[in-house]
């Protein structure tokens, strides 16, 4: 096999494979828990992931730790959306500030 087509190849291969987990998604929505634990556990998912990434980034510097606990104190209050441009917002300027 070329180095081209297995280029290719590895593509199509994780193309195929996203498209089978958002499918898979779509095909199962109908049987996640609309009520209980569950449902709660699925909507504070998205938080919990964003905490996730950003908090390896917190060992950065000054800056890093305070856009975190911006971030991590906004997320107790506002929407998902709102809390993704605090953290972005709060970082660039604290990295201007702080170095």
């Amino acid at each position: 096999m070329t180095p081209e087509l297995a280029t290719w190849a590895a593509i199509a291969a994780m193309a195929a494979v996203t498209f089978a987990t958002r499918a898979a998604g779509l095909l199962l929505a109908h049987r996640i828990p609309q009520q209980g634990r569950t449902r709660a556990a699925l909507d504070a998912l998205p938080a919990a992931v964003l905490i996730a990434v950003i908090a390896p980034a917190a060992t950065a510097g000054p800056a890093e730790i305070a856009a975190m606990v911006l971030t991590v104190l906004a997320a107790s209050r506002l929407p998902l959306l709102a809390v993704v441009a605090v953290g972005v917002v709060s970082v660039t300027v604290l990295r201007r500030f702080l170095g």
